[in-house]
């Protein structure tokens, strides 16, 4: 009696939170939603598999979300298994002409299907792509201190629209080509994933990674900034290191036209679906305290 009891009880707290997540599945109905996925999870079947779920579940609701990844930590233990060395500057992995082959192999080829298998093993449809696939993505160079490493210069999301559009949900590595020469560029993913968002004018950007969120100069995690905020933030130097580009990226996404971007922890069990169907959230959102008018995309 004590498990039928128990049961019942785990049932009925189930149901309560699907009724109450009513009117944020009636929110985002339609909504396109581009998800960065990175960090170590990616590297953690079990955590692969939830996600994959989440992904599939906001699929099955009628969100439309679009799946950019990373795969830093395959990617270092390839680079060491070859005897090159990597260098970061300002967040960003210098990429010379042999790191940027290892770049597309692992993530066109390794980390991306097995996003897409975890995905379909889940129930859902997805297609693996890059951002060289009908030119998604045409880069320059950012930085001739990073080497191949790529700054996104012109969309072409209509593919990307294609796919969701047809119930397939797209899985895109941050790799692309270069405008000049036709050169492969490796492209940081939250870089990628911001600039995909702001392309699609998608109503939310998540961008997954291994810390709780943005924090303050005292070590607090802040659940609510402006762009403003951000802005002091990185002037004063209370963002640093990896969080830089992430911040950078949720500035050019908003300016974009992107309703909100929420920095959160993609260990926490269902991050996604905490953040987009519940009131308590994850991680740190930035917006606009105002709304905005969505500048027009011509392509």
């Amino acid at each position: 009696m004590q498990k039928q009891t128990l049961n019942m009880s785990q049932a009925a707290f189930t149901a309560k939170m699907l009724s109450e997540a009513l009117p944020y599945l009636q929110r985002y109905s339609g909504a396109v939603v581009v998800v960065k996925f990175g960090g170590n999870a990616m590297g953690d079947d079990a955590q692969m598999a939830e996600f994959a779920r989440d992904v599939v579940l906001m699929r099955q609701v009628g969100v439309n979300p679009v799946v950019v990844h990373g795969g830093g930590p395959m990617i270092n233990e390839m680079l060491t298994k070859l005897g090159i060395k990597s260098e970061f500057v300002r967040g960003k992995r210098v990429t010379d002409k042999a790191t940027v082959q290892v770049v597309e192999m692992i993530l066109s080829g390794l980390v991306n299907k097995r996003i897409v298998q975890a995905i379909m093993d889940a129930g859902g449809r997805a297609v693996g792509i890059s951002g060289k696939d009908d030119d998604l993505m045409v880069c320059e160079a950012d930085d001739p201190e990073l080497g191949f490493v790529g700054r996104p210069v012109e969309m072409n999301v209509q593919v990307l629209r294609d796919l969701y559009k047809a119930g397939i949900i797209p899985v895109v590595a941050p790799v692309a080509t270069g405008m000049a020469d036709n050169e492969t560029f490796n492209v940081n993913g939250d870089t990628a994933a911001g600039a995909i968002a702001g392309a699609l004018q998608a109503d939310r950007l998540l961008l997954l990674t291994d810390v709780p969120g943005v924090k303050n100069a005292a070590g607090d995690v802040l659940t609510q900034l402006t762009p403003d905020d951000v802005r002091q933030m990185l002037a004063d130097g209370v963002i640093s290191g990896g969080m830089i580009p992430k911040t950078e990226t949720a500035l050019l996404a908003l300016e974009q036209g992107v309703r909100a971007v929420t920095i959160l922890d993609g260990r926490i069990p269902n991050a996604c679906l905490l953040e987009l169907f519940t009131d308590h959230g994850a991680g740190s959102q930035i917006r606009f305290t105002e709304p905005r008018v969505k500048p027009r995309i011509l392509r």
